[in-house]
């Protein structure tokens, strides 16, 4: 076989994109979102330490659009990553490791995660 007839990338070939695939990947990513908003926190609580003018400027950024559209996130972050870690406890106990189980139990992450992140927020705002 020449050089030229070869795949470049023979692992895209292979692989078939799947559930288990996708969701091990955004629980890597809602991981690294964790770690944003512990720098976040820890800017906050600085600022809180610092004095009312920088706590203000802080608070001010929190409460904007974007700083509210990234609480969203990292709330939505938190509670994905504690609904998928304890689905791996659940893996490490020998269940569910079939790709069906795995995938219904994936969903059931991504479902349980968003309505806790609007139950945190709805009551947050009812307070």
């Amino acid at each position: 076989m020449s050089a030229q007839n070869r795949p470049l990338s023979p692992h895209l070939q292979v692989y078939r994109w799947q559930w288990s695939m996708a969701y091990s990947i955004l629980n890597r990513a809602t991981g690294m979102a964790l770690a944003g908003g512990a720098l976040f926190l820890f800017c906050w609580l600085t600022a809180l330490a610092s004095g009312a003018e920088e706590f203000t400027a802080v608070q001010n950024f929190a409460g904007s659009i974007i700083g509210r559209i990234l609480l969203l996130g990292w709330t939505w972050s938190l509670f994905y990553h504690l609904v998928n870690g304890i689905r791996h406890l659940v893996w490490d106990s020998g269940r569910w490791l079939d790709l069906k189980s795995a995938e219904i139990s994936g969903h059931i992450s991504l479902a349980l995660s968003i309505v806790l992140t609007i139950a945190v927020w709805a009551l947050a705002y009812m307070v």
